[in-house]
């Protein structure tokens, strides 16, 4: 399933609206092009209707906000939703700040959501409809380890059949349900955490997968997971001496560009709750 899931984004080449922050929004393109999607970027509240109507899917991130762009959210949400198109939220920084926590809760009331994706941290937030986070970053306390791992698994579930869309917390494990359903995921290098974006990245590749596999969206949701986490392996396997954060990026995203439909069948490491 997660070889066609991949196969099925690089056939019908999905075109992506992003809404999303500016620290990452050139990666999160590049990822888009590398799994074989095509991404615009567009976040003027007088632009977005008409932008994402031309779209297969809409990918809205929380890590910069402002007026402008928190009305064209809601905009380019409501037109994608008129459409039936997948929509993604990124809750960056969710507990941080009022206006984030708000902002994110208000998107989940008003738009019809495909899926959820942050780290445990902001997910928490989200379900609480309060907390606190460490910045963008999961707070240890929140971390998904072995010891946790029941009870985490129990938390997206009911959390992912309350808000009625996919919930994909990312972490050292990941976990993805929607509300019956639970991908354990265990892809992935603890070094990607010294790259910025890479859970916004994700987030762009998740929403082409989405647009892609409109019938499969937990697998779709769960093998983007795996893509990404196994791009970090490869990436890593091969770095050189004197290679930092920058070039470990690029090999991330020349890996995942690379990858085939055998490899990430072979590589994917997952079990099904």
């Amino acid at each position: 399933m997660m070889r066609e899931c991949l196969e099925n984004v690089r056939k019908s080449v999905p075109l992506v609206h992003n809404i999303t922050n500016y620290v990452t929004v050139n990666d999160v393109a590049n990822v888009i092009l590398a799994c074989g999607g095509s991404p615009i970027m567009s976040d003027e509240a007088e632009d977005v209707e008409d932008i994402t109507s031309v779209c297969g899917g809409l990918n809205i991130n929380i890590g910069t906000l402002h007026k402008t762009s928190i009305e064209g959210m809601f905009r380019a949400g409501r037109k994608a939703g008129e459409l039936g198109h997948p929509i993604l939220l990124d809750p960056v920084g969710a507990g941080a700040s009022a206006l984030r926590t708000d902002t994110a809760l208000g998107l989940m009331k008003e738009l019809k959501l495909t899926a959820i994706r942050g780290n445990i941290s902001e997910i928490k937030t989200l379900a609480m409809g309060s907390g606190t986070t460490k910045g963008v970053d999961a707070d240890v306390a929140d971390a998904v380890t072995e010891e946790t791992l029941d009870e985490a698994v129990e938390f997206v579930k009911r959390f992912a059949s309350t808000a009625g869309c996919i919930i994909a917390v990312t972490g050292a494990i990941d976990l993805v349900s929607d509300g019956e359903k639970c991908y354990v995921i265990r892809n992935g290098r603890p070094e990607m955490g010294k790259i910025t974006g890479t859970g916004c990245q994700l987030s762009g590749m998740m929403t082409a997968y989405l647009t892609a596999n409109p019938q499969d969206s937990l697998e779709a949701a769960a093998a983007a997971v795996c893509v990404m986490g196994l791009a970090g392996e490869i990436g890593w396997s091969r770095m050189q001496e004197g290679d930092g954060n920058s070039t470990y990026r690029n090999r991330i995203i020349d890996a995942i560009y690379n990858m085939t439909g055998n490899e990430l069948e072979k590589g994917a490491v997952y079990e099904l709750r």
